[in-house]
C-alpha cells in the first residue's frame, strides 16, 4: 500500500449535486476527510436544478479509492453515476500503435511502397542481406521479449499479463530514443523454445531486449542468443540496472569522497540484477564485495551453489564471511539492495561506516525505509519516484540501444556498458552534484543522447540525431 495518495491510483468520479447550496465545496472536504487528494473538479453539465461534476482524486490503493467514493456518496444530495480508474483508462486498447512513415494517397505511392515496386527492394536485399539494415525497419527496431516469469514486483504472471508492461517499455523506447520497439510475449518458459523462437524472429529486428525473464534461465537465454545472433542482445533487468547503479554509485562516492576500489560493498540479491551489478562494479574496479541472498552471505563453503552463485563465491567475499546480511553491512561503506522489502532497519544502517551510501532498490517497497536510512547514511537512493535519487532503468536502455543501432553493432560488450555508465554519471555536473542529486532525472534532455554517443563511440560507430532518417 502506498503511504501517500498517488496518481497510480487516480480515479474520476462522475456525480450529480444540487445546483445551489454547499454541495460542491463539500465534495472536496469529503475527499480530504477520507485521506485523498483532489486533483481536478470539472463541471460537465450545468442546469438550474443540478450540476453534473467529475471529481478527480488520488488515492493510496484500490481499497482507499473505494473509501473515497463512499465518502462522496454520503454528501447530502449527491447522486453517484460512474467511477473511472484513470490508470485502466490509459491502457484501454493498448498504449502503442503502428503508423506508416510514407504516404499512401495515390496509385503511384502504393506501387512504390508495395507491389510491384517493393519487389526491387526485396531482390536487392536477397542479393545483399546487409541492405536490410539500410532499407527496412530493422535499422531502428527492437524486440522486447518476455515470457512473463519475473514481471516487475509481480512475479510469474505469464505472457498475457506481462503485455501491458512490455507495451510500456516499447513506449519508453519511442519517447526517449526514437526507437520503434514491439512487445513479443512468449507463451512458453522453456529455454530451448525461447531461444529458437527469438532466433527465428531476429531478422526483423535490429536488437533484442530481454525483459522480465526469471533467473537463472535468463543467463542461459542471453548467452545462447548472443552466440546465435548477429544483432545485440541486452537483458535490461541485468545490464540496464547495472549501468544505472554504477553511474549513481560513481557520483555518490564523489559526494562522500571515497573511491570505488577502496570501499567495502555489501549487496543483497544474487539474481539477474544483482549478478549483473556485481560484474559491472568489478569491471569498474570494485574489489571488496560481499553478496548475500536469502540464506545469507555467498561463500565457498556453502553446499547449495549453482553455477551463478559459485562464480560469485569464487570472485567475492575474500575473507569468507558466512553470516547474515545484518552482519555483512556492519562497517560497510556501501549497501546495494536488489532483493526484497524490509530486510534491514535504520539501526542496521547505523552500523555501517561513516558517510555510508545506501541503494535500497527493491520496488515498490525498498529493503530499508528510505527515511530511516537517511538518518544514518550520507547518500540514499531508491527505485521509487517519490524520493530523491531514483535509479530507473529508463535512464539506460533507450540510450544504449540508440547507440547500438546507430553503430549497427552486432553485440553488446562490457566496455559499452562501462561507457554508458560513465556517460550517465557525467550528465550530473559538478555544480549540481550533491547527496540528493547523484543521478539525473529520466526527463533530463541530455540522458539518452549522451549515453547513445558513448555507446556508439565504444562500438566504433557514429551518432545520428534522433530525427535523422
Amino acid at each position: 500500500m502506498a503511504t501517500v495518495p498517488s496518481v497510480s491510483y487516480s480515479i474520476t468520479v462522475r456525480l450529480e449535486v444540487p445546483a445551489g447550496g454547499k454541495a460542491v465545496s463539500q465534495l472536496t472536504h469529503a475527499v480530504e476527510n477520507a485521506g485523498g487528494v483532489v486533483t481536478a473538479l470539472d463541471v460537465t453539465t450545468a442546469g438550474h436544478e443540478t450540476l453534473r461534476i467529475d471529481v478527480t482524486c488520488a488515492a493510496k490503493d484500490t481499497e482507499h479509492a473505494q473509501a473515497i467514493v463512499d465518502s462522496l456518496g454520503q454528501v447530502g444530495g449527491v447522486v453517484l453515476h460512474k467511477v473511472s480508474d484513470r490508470t485502466f483508462l490509459m491502457h484501454l486498447g493498448g498504449k502503442i500503435e503502428m503508423q506508416s512513415k510514407v504516404p499512401l494517397r495515390t496509385r503511384d505511392e502504393l506501387s512504390m511502397a508495395y507491389t510491384p515496386g517493393v519487389a526491387r527492394v526485396s531482390m536487392a536485399i536477397a542479393r545483399n542481406p546487409e541492405d536490410a539494415r539500410r532499407l527496412t525497419i530493422k535499422r531502428n527496431t527492437v524486440a522486447v521479449v518476455t515470457d512473463g516469469s519475473a514481471v516487475l514486483g509481480l512475479g510469474n504472471i505469464g505472457p498475457a499479463a506481462a503485455l501491458p508492461v512490455m507495451e510500456g517499455k516499447a513506449a519508453l523506447f519511442k519517447r526517449f530514443a526514437g526507437i520503434d520497439a514491439w512487445p513479443i510475449c512468449l507463451d512458453t518458459q522453456d529455454v530451448d523454445t525461447i531461444v529458437e523462437v527469438v532466433r527465428c524472429l531476429a531478422p526483423g529486428f535490429g536488437g533484442i531486449n530481454l525483459e522480465d525473464i526469471s533467473a537463472p534461465r535468463c543467463f542461459e537465454i542471453e548467452r545462447r542468443l548472443r552466440e546465435l545472433l548477429d544483432i545485440p542482445v541486452f537483458h535490461d533487468d541485468q545490464h540496464g540496472t547495472a549501468i544505472c547503479v554504477l553511474a549513481a554509485l560513481t557520483n555518490a562516492l564523489r559526494v562522500v569522497g571515497k573511491s570505488l576500489p577502496e570501499v567495502r560493498i555489501t549487496m543483497a540479491g544474487a539474481g539477474a540484477a544483482g549478478t549483473a551489478v556485481l560484474r559491472l562494479l568489478m569491471a569498474a574496479g570494485a574489489r571488496h564485495l560481499v553478496v548475500c541472498d536469502y540464506l545469507g552471505a555467498v561463500h565457498k563453503g556453502r553446499d547449495d551453489l549453482d553455477d551463478s552463485l559459485r562464480w560469485i563465491a569464487e570472485n567475492t567475499n575474500a575473507e569468507g564471511y558466512s553470516g547474515d546480511l545484518r552482519g555483512a553491512v556492519k562497517g560497510a561503506d556501501v549497501f546495494i539492495g536488489v532483493s526484497a522489502p524490509g530486510i534491514l532497519t535504520g539501526d542496521d544502517i547505523a552500523t555501517m561506516a561513516d558517510s555510508a551510501v545506501v541503494f535500497a532498490l527493491a520496488n515498490p517497497d525498498p529493503e530499508v525505509s528510505p527515511d530511516d536510512a537517511r538518518e544514518h547514511a550520507a547518500v540514499v537512493a531508491t527505485g521509487r519516484s517519490d524520493y530523491p535519487n531514483q535509479i530507473n532503468n529508463v535512464l539506460a536502455f533507450p540510450g544504449v540501444f540508440r547507440g547500438l543501432l546507430d553503430a549497427q553493432s552486432r553485440t553488446v560488450t562490457e566496455s559499452m556498458l562501462l561507457a554508458a555508465a560513465t556517460a550517465l554519471a557525467g550528465v550530473v555536473s559538478p555544480e549540481e552534484l550533491g547527496p540528493n542529486y547523484i543521478i539525473p532525472s529520466v526527463f533530463h534532455p541530455d540522458v539518452a543522447t549522451t549515453v547513445a554517443a558513448a555507446v556508439s563511440k565504444s562500438a566504433g560507430g557514429r551518432v545520428r540525431g534522433l530525427t535523422e532518417a
